[in-house]
């Protein structure tokens, strides 16, 4: 049994990116992968599930931005809860979370942006996920036409 995944460790990752991928515009697909995770108790338990995920999604994206961290904490440890306990009665559903947490961490990866800049004197480089000002300067994304 020492090959095979902790559910605990598993449920605590899976919960965290739960709570982080229902906080970006992509969730509609990753709840399809979370809808197929809970496929793996029957179709009843995984509709009885995903309500509870759905619920929990709205809370996180309706709750006020000032109010989000403590609401994703309180969601991640439910989410910890609910996973561990689907855990405990389908052990061999444990690849497929660990495989959704996985599969999370390798797309936010491609989103990662590499820049070697060298030899560049006399000159700025500015690398920003939108415009910014500074010191009177504004650099603008292209098509931001404020």
């Amino acid at each position: 049994m020492e090959d095979a995944l902790n559910i605990m460790e598993v449920a605590t990752g899976g919960a965290a990116v739960l709570v982080a991928e229902m906080a970006k515009s992509g969730w509609a697909s990753f709840r399809a992968g979370v809808a197929r995770f809970f496929g793996r108790g029957g179709e009843e338990r995984a509709q009885q599930e995903l309500s509870l995920v759905d619920a929990a999604h709205a809370r996180l994206t309706e709750s006020p931005e000032g109010e989000r961290d403590a609401v994703s904490e309180a969601l991640r440890q439910q989410l910890f809860i609910q996973l561990a306990a689907f855990l405990q009665h389908h052990p061999e559903a444990a690849a497929d979370l660990q495989a959704l947490v996985d599969g999370a961490d390798s797309a936010e990866e491609g989103h990662r942006v590499q820049a070697n800049v060298q030899h560049n004197t006399n000159s700025q480089v500015v690398i920003s996920g939108g415009s910014l000002s500074a010191n009177n300067i504004t650099y603008r994304t292209t098509g931001d036409d404020k």
